[in-house]
């Protein structure tokens, strides 16, 4: 079950590099976040929604690889594809892509949905399925 990819374009700025020069690997981690967050937000999902339903998206496990460098003023395009969806666990694989189309890094994920008051894992709500681009 492969979705349809999300695009979220980004600039590289200054607060993005580390010593070297490029990006540094932690910042990676941040702009892949942006981009699942805007893609959530847009499938009707936000921080307003989490707040409101005391329902959100918790990370169980990232892989991250990193295949380019990534430098100061780089427009990048950030993909956000479902890969699964079994019982309570999403997988999704994001992919960040230099203006060429070389993959520059990418980071594989297992999220589930957190209930707030129960302090729980629960199964996808039929917001929550909609917001990865499901069938409620």
């Amino acid at each position: 079950m492969t979705s349809a990819p999300f695009f979220h374009e980004v600039v590289i700025r200054e607060s993005h590099l580390d010593s070297f020069g490029h990006v540094n690997n932690a910042a990676y981690l941040v702009l892949f976040e942006e981009a699942r967050w805007e893609f959530v937000t847009r499938n009707g999902y936000g921080l307003q929604e989490v707040q409101t339903l005391q329902k959100g998206p918790v990370i169980l496990e990232l892989n991250m690889r990193f295949k380019r460098e990534v430098k100061l003023l780089e427009k990048v395009r950030i993909t956000v594809e479902l890969v699964s969806q079994e019982r309570k666990i999403t997988t999704l694989r994001q992919q960040m892509l230099k203006e060429d189309g070389v993959v520059a890094a990418e980071i594989n994920l297992k999220l589930g949905l957190f209930d707030l008051q129960t302090r729980r894992l629960i199964d996808p709500t039929p917001e929550w399925k909609k917001a990865l681009g499901l069938p409620a």
